[in-house]
């Protein structure tokens, strides 16, 4: 994991343990994996001790942030429940989150919102799959608005998570909200301010009209101080539980002692390099996390079928790319039979426009690098991850281009990967055919197509798997 992305989610770590048993419990287990990630099998110990020792210092201090999404029971609150709560008080707050965000602190913010003059409902509530909203922060914010039928309306919600904030406007983000919660998630100011200071943040900054200009900022300070330090391997970067303060002599042993094991654990991750892809902090993460995977799934097979139509139609002697076509329709539907996930369903609407592009007789680019959602690219530009040294040169869409102009995120297919939610780019390239293509971007040749990394293996989940329409089967 990079150093920003480290810095960012051991500040969440820091906000989030011993509110409650259920978020230590939740701290103890996110600190055993961190240990597990970065320590040699025949020192075992060294890990459990320094999540002891954090866990403690934690409990010590107290914090007002709410648990972690996925150590917090489920919410039974629906669309229809919330909606009719918010008719009556703009902030709705869900009882999992009553310690991080009290009655009288809900008061202020109502207060706050009302002060702007704009129409800001607040809806915090822990999200976990299987609940009324699919687990997503977006799915939330969508079925409450449909349940309103309000618009023009401006939204924030607790992320994935419960760390973060979302921010989402109808009909459109005049408001800049989206900037303004992200812009939140990055203030020094407000790494060890709770759940309601944050809100209370992001609400100013929508009222202002500053969530852009904040946000910028931020991303730019971090870029810095992110790209000043030493990169020797892609592991640099100590946990953020050394830079507590308290002022308590009677924490200062254990501080100390946590530090010296801490880095010890650190210096051992640095003897041991790992791949890392191009990545993106926890914080500024906006991929559309309420992707109807089924909805995908249709759209990937109606892309398949309408490559089928065309290669019907196509002439072998005016279409000399008609055997790379027919090779991309082959390698879609092998992929679609055994697409397991967004990633996957998205790697089958490239191979589409991979065939598509094969007929074309003039040169077209892949889809957007950053998602493959997002359609065919618009034009190829250089791009370098926030925090990083290197440089690629990719494919994006004309909002993934104005976003990079602009020093924003792009919105990003992100993808669960070993417990934590990343960029699919993030996923180490030797695991995952998308992240080691970009969907096609980061191709090394015309030669290299993503249908012949398919047909070599490289996609192994049809290494050893037949299309249910081939004959034999």
């Amino acid at each position: 994991m990079s150093s920003d992305r480290t810095t960012i989610a051991a500040t969440a770590a820091t906000t989030t343990i011993a509110a409650t048993a259920a978020s230590a419990a939740s701290a103890a287990s996110a600190a055993s994996a961190a240990s597990a990630a970065t320590a040699a099998p025949r020192h075992r110990l060294l890990p459990g001790l320094l999540a002891a020792l954090l866990l403690a210092c934690a409990a010590l201090l107290g914090t007002g942030a709410p648990a972690r999404a996925d150590a917090t029971p489920a919410t039974t609150a629906t669309g229809e429940s919330i909606a009719a709560a918010l008719k009556t008080s703009p902030v709705y707050v869900d009882p999992a989150f009553a310690a991080a965000v009290t009655p009288a602190q809900q008061q202020q913010i109502a207060e706050q919102i009302a002060a702007t003059g704009l129409p800001i409902k607040v809806v915090l509530v822990p999200l976990q799959q299987g609940d009324a909203f699919g687990g997503r922060a977006k799915g939330l914010s969508a079925v409450v608005q449909e349940r309103l039928g309000q618009s023009p309306l401006i939204m924030i919600t607790s992320d994935d998570y419960g760390s973060w904030l979302n921010g989402y406007e109808w009909p459109s983000d005049t408001h800049q909200v989206r900037d303004s919660a992200n812009a939140v998630s990055l203030l020094k100011e407000l790494k060890d301010a709770g759940l309601a200071a944050k809100v209370g943040r992001a609400i100013e900054l929508i009222s202002t009209g500053k969530g852009t200009e904040v946000y910028k900022a931020e991303a730019a300070r971090v870029d810095r101080e992110y790209s000043a330090r030493p990169h020797t391997d892609d592991t640099a970067g100590a946990p953020g539980s050394s830079s507590s303060s308290t002022g308590l002599f009677a924490l200062a042993a254990v501080l100390v002692l946590a530090l010296v094991i801490g880095a010890a654990l650190v210096a051992r991750s640095r003897r041991r390099p790992r791949h890392t892809a191009f990545t993106f902090p926890d914080a500024v993460f906006a991929a559309d996390r309420a992707a109807d995977e089924a909805g995908l799934r249709r759209q990937a097979a109606d892309e398949v079928l309408a490559l089928g139509t065309l290669l019907d139609g196509a002439d072998g002697s005016t279409t000399p790319g008609l055997g790379r076509a027919l090779d991309a329709y082959d390698a879609a539907g092998r992929v679609l039979d055994a697409a397991d996930g967004l990633p996957d369903l998205a790697g089958v609407l490239a191979l589409a426009a991979e065939g598509r592009a094969a007929l074309a007789t003039e040169p077209r680019l892949p889809l957007c690098f950053f998602d493959p959602r997002h359609g065919t690219a618009a034009r190829r530009t250089t791009w370098r991850p926030l925090g990083r040294r290197e440089r690629v040169d990719v494919a994006v869409c004309e909002d993934c281009a104005q976003a990079l102009k602009a020093r924003r995120s792009p919105q990003v297919l992100a993808v669960r990967d070993q417990g934590r939610t990343v960029p699919y780019f993030e996923v180490p390239a030797d695991r995952s055919l998308w992240a080691a293509t970009g969907y096609g971007s980061l191709l090394s040749g015309p030669d290299d197509t993503l249908a012949a990394r398919v047909a070599t293996g490289a996609f192994t989940r049809t290494t050893n798997r037949r299309r249910p329409t081939d004959p034999e089967d």
